[in-house]
Parts: C-alpha cells; sequence; structure tokens
C-alpha cells in the first residue's frame, strides 16, 4: 500500500470516527446529549494546551509560587489563556482548512529551507524537553522508593506502550484520561489551606514581595513563555487533521481549544499555589529540582500531599512525552511524505512510530548521564524554544491570512492586528530571555 494511499484511508476513517460520535450524540437528549458532545469534540486542543503543563512547567509554577507566594503570578497566569487561545485557534484553523501540517505547509510555501529548519529545531527542542519530561516523571515514581534507573525504565515503558493501542480514538481518549489526573494539583491546593484574603488581594492589586522586586521581570518572563510551547502548534494541528477535523467542525475545534487553554491557566494558578505552600520554607528556589521540592512538600503538607504531587508531576511528565514526542513524528513523517497518522498500526507507519520510541529512548538514556546540568538543559529548551517560535508565529499569522490558502475562512483585520501583536510580544519576551540568559550564566 503506498503512503498516499494509507494517508487517504486514514484520514476517511479517522473522519468517519468523528461523524459516527457525533452522530450517535445527536440522538441523545438533554444534558446526556450535551456532556456526549463534549466529550466527543474534546481532542488535540485540550491535549496541547493542557500538556503545556509539563513536567517542567510544573517544576517552574511551583518554584514561582515558593518564591512570591499567592501574589502576582495567580492572576497573571490566568490571564494567559487569551494568548495561548490565539496561537493555537490560528493552528487549528489553519490545518483544518488545509488539510495540511505546518511542516509542509511552510515547506510548500516558503521553501526547503523552512520546511527543514522548522523540523530540524523543533526536533532538537523537543528532545531536551523529553529530557525534562523524563526527570519529572522518575522523580514522581521516586516518591514510591524505586531508584532512579528503574523509574526511568519504567516512564520509557509506560509512554512507549501508548502506541500498541489501535485507532486515533482509542489513543485520544487515554491521553485524555491521563491528562485528568491533574485533579491532584487542585487537591494539593486545598490541602494547603491557602488564605482567601491572600488569593482576593492578589487579584485587586497583583502584590509582588518587596524583596522580590530585583527578580520578578525574570519570573514574568518565564511564566509568559511557559504559556505557549513550539510543539504545540505542531501537535494540534497534525492532531486535527488526524482526527478527521475540516472547515465545517471548525466551532468544536475552537470550543476544544478554548477549553484546553482555559484549563491550562486554571490547573497552572493552581500549582502556584501549591508552591505558596513552601513561601519561606525553602532555600535557594531558583535552583531546586522536582524532588526537592517533593521533600518541601513532605515538610509542609504531609507524606499524602508530597506523593499526590509526585503522581501530579509524574502524570504532567507522562502526557507531555506523549505530545511533545508525537509533534516530532507529525512533523518530520509530513514534511518527508510518510504515513503518519495514529489510526496506522506500528507496520503500517514504521518510521513514523520509530521517530516516536527513539527520541523516548535517547531522552531516557539521556538523564542516566551523572552529573548532568539539569538546570542548564531548562535554560537552554527556554532559549530554544524562543528563537523557533518568532519565525513560527509569523508565518502562522501570514498563512491564516492568505485569502488564496484559508478562503472564507482567512484571519479577518482585527484579528491580523491582534496576531501581530502577540508576535511582538513574544518576540519581546525572547530578546529579553536571551539577555537574562547570558547576564544569568
Amino acid at each position: 500500500m503506498s503512503s498516499a494511499t494509507s494517508r487517504t484511508e486514514s484520514r476517511s476513517n479517522a473522519t468517519s470516527k468523528l461523524q459516527q460520535v457525533t452522530a450517535a450524540s445527536s440522538k441523545s437528549k438533554g444534558m446526556r446529549r450535551y456532556l456526549f458532545m463534549f466529550w466527543a469534540l474534546l481532542g488535540p486542543g485540550f491535549l496541547a494546551a493542557l500538556a503545556d503543563n509539563d513536567a517542567g512547567g510544573v517544576i517552574s509554577y511551583t518554584a514561582t509560587g515558593a518564591q512570591f507566594g499567592i501574589g502576582l503570578f495567580v492572576p497573571l497566569v490566568l490571564c494567559l489563556a487569551v494568548l495561548t487561545f490565539t496561537v493555537q485557534e490560528m493552528s487549528m484553523r489553519l490545518s483544518a482548512v488545509t488539510q495540511e501540517g505546518f511542516s509542509r505547509l511552510a515547506h510548500r510555501r516558503y521553501g526547503r529551507f523552512w520546511g527543514i529548519y522548522h523540523v530540524a529545531t523543533l526536533a532538537f527542542e523537543n528532545l531536551l524537553t523529553l529530557v525534562t519530561e523524563f526527570i519529572g516523571m522518575s522523580a514522581g515514581l521516586g516518591m514510591l522508593g524505586i531508584p532512579m534507573w528503574l523509574s526511568d525504565l519504567l516512564c520509557l515503558g509506560f509512554v512507549i506502550s501508548f502506541v500498541v493501542f489501535t485507532g486515533y480514538f482509542t489513543k485520544e481518549r487515554i491521553a485524555l484520561l491521563i491528562g485528568a489526573l491533574n485533579v491532584v494539583f487542585f487537591i494539593v491546593a486545598g490541602m494547603t489551606h491557602p488564605s482567601f484574603a491572600a488569593l482576593t488581594r492578589a487579584f485587586t492589586t497583583w502584590p509582588v514581595p518587596p524583596s522580590m522586586h530585583a527578580d520578578v521581570i525574570w519570573y514574568v518572563i518565564a511564566t509568559v513563555g511557559n504559556a505557549i510551547a513550539p510543539w504545540m502548534i505542531f501537535f494540534q494541528g497534525s492532531g486535527a487533521i488526524d482526527k478527521g477535523v475540516s472547515a465545517r467542525e471548525l466551532k468544536l475545534g475552537r470550543i476544544d481549544t478554548a477549553f484546553g487553554c482555559l484549563m491550562q491557566v486554571i490547573v497552572a494558578a493552581a500549582i502556584i499555589v501549591c508552591g505558596a505552600a513552601l513561601y519561606g520554607h525553602v532555600q535557594d528556589v531558583s535552583n531546586l529540582g522536582p524532588s526537592d521540592l517533593i521533600r518541601g512538600f513532605n515538610h509542609t503538607v504531609g507524606h499524602l500531599g508530597a506523593a499526590l504531587f509526585g503522581i501530579g508531576l509524574f502524570d504532567a511528565g507522562f502526557l507531555a512525552a506523549i505530545t511533545v514526542s508525537l509533534s516530532s513524528s507529525w512533523s518530520i513523517a509530513e514534511l518527508l511524505g510518510w504515513s503518519k497518522s495514529l489510526n496506522d498500526s506500528v507496520r503500517e507507519a514504521p518510521k513514523f512510530y520509530a521517530i516516536y520510541a527513539g527520541s523516548l529512548v535517547v531522552a531516557a538514556i539521556v538523564i542516566l548521564i551523572p552529573h548532568l546540568p539539569l538546570n542548564f538543559i531548562s535554560i537552554v529548551t527556554q532559549v530554544i524554544g524562543g528563537v523557533l517560535m518568532t519565525p513560527l508565529l509569523v508565518f502562522l499569522v501570514l498563512m491564516t491570512s492568505d485569502k488564496k490558502l484559508m478562503g472564507s475562512y482567512r484571519t479577518p483585520l482585527w484579528g491580523c492586528l491582534w496576531g501581530w501583536a502577540m508576535v511582538v510580544l513574544l518576540i519581546a519576551l525572547t530578546v529579553a530571555t536571551l539577555v537574562q540568559t547570558v547576564l544569568g550564566l
């Protein structure tokens, strides 16, 4: 079977499954109908946004709470849902209308250099990101007393086993159930007994501890930078195509994306509240690793709270490892014209799944290297992500505004102005991150 035939059949199967589910939901009545429809439409948008709260993000948000307590960053992170939705909606709409992923479109419209640039830099940054996911997952399993090497091996087995399930829809449902475990962060946040007066004051005054004014700029940059990552654009675009989302389902795609962006920031705010329980109880916050944070929770909210936080950290890394690896697989396979659907079996799309598994194996091996500079890896990953985001967003705004490409679904004038404002903001953040990194090294 040719790759073109395989892609056509995979897309047909995905569309058929989506239509079957939506048709079945239309036969239900009342609240059950709406709940069934809502469950069916959740997918790439929700997963891309929620997985952005990955192991590195959880550590960053927790450290922010430990550094500043309940204050500026709780309301700030909630405001970032608008930024995330703007970018992810463009990605979803571009792929739904054109039925082509970002890397293929960039290659076809702007030349081979930009196609290869996006895929190569994405693959490298994703590999660094996967290293941080394995660090977080292994630390989470470490709460059970499992040695590092065994935790690493178990994590690798868990994430690779995801591909053995059949069909895109089944794999998507499993990923959604994994994402649902984010609820543990709300439980831990409740166990810290946060001050509702402090939360109210945070939304009315956005306070910053006087002694922390010198550090606040760096944490603001990191918090905004955590809101969007390059792999999210590739994952949601290709995921929407694989699910069978077309221009006719744009409304459903927007609901999926909006709900995901909203849940992302709410979970992030809960993690910051968790970290606020460590405020004044831990030292040298900027250099704390995941194991240090878990030990901190053990002292402040008890062993159960620390164990739940460890589960949440593992879950965040688990979901992100799946989505980040898939973004690499989809983008590379699409650029090279390989079979690339989750509806395909390993035998039908061996190169696609080889990239998925291979990137995971490399990341799992890397974290076993003694004296690995974890903080340096995190900084480099963030810088590379910022550099990659700039041309990604420029091309994203240009392509979604192109009438020849998008037809009646192109971005209107006000949307273009808003999109370019987001580009300018993220370019400024990239420059600020580079300056802060150079000064901090």
